[in-house]
């Protein structure tokens, strides 16, 4: 199992206004994606709202009240093969913050402790969640709608897949 390293760090933060005025106004971190409570910048760094975090990780309320500490950084990779990273993880006795689960935009994700107690989040590669959905007869904009991605990435990828399609039909049949 090789797991790839997809963002440089993921910081929970109190007020994800503030945060992100900090990195791109002070330290000019040009925005890529803003989902509100959930900003990610250009390069791989990501601010996340404390109160949005916990409740997606740990399907509660944060409980936080003092200083960011514990449970509030998380690391995320992708893997090709998240069953067996999940497998592998486990027979380690590595301990998790949960199992396998699909989250809101539809990819299939599990989060670790690292050693020192860090998140660490394994998912399904995107565009593998998009195929999936190609497989199952979803348009394009049903993607788009299902995972929260821009449309234009969802129809170069399933231009990518039609063609493939062409070339190998009797492997791709779908």
């Amino acid at each position: 199992m090789d797991a790839k390293f997809q963002s440089a760090a993921i910081f929970v933060v109190k007020e994800v206004e503030g945060s992100r005025h900090f990195h791109e106004h002070l330290l000019g971190q040009e925005v890529e994606m803003d989902f509100g409570p959930n900003v990610g910048f250009a390069g791989g760094l990501a601010i996340w709202q404390i109160d949005r975090a916990s409740e997606m990780i740990f399907e509660r309320p944060s409980n936080i009240t003092g200083q960011l500490g514990h449970d509030n950084f998380e690391l995320y990779f992708e893997s090709d093969d998240l069953d067996a990273a999940e497998t592998r993880f486990s027979e380690f006795g590595v301990p998790f913050v949960h199992a396998l689960r699909e989250q809101p935009w539809s990819q299939r994700v599990f989060r670790i402790y690292d050693p020192d107690e860090h998140i660490v989040e394994l998912g399904e590669l995107m565009p593998a969640v998009m195929l999936r959905f190609l497989g199952e007869e979803m348009s394009s904009e049903q993607i788009a709608e299902r995972t929260f991605l821009p449309l234009d990435i969802i129809r170069q990828i399933a231009d990518g897949e039609a063609s493939h399609r062409c070339i190998d039909c009797s492997k791709k049949h779908m």
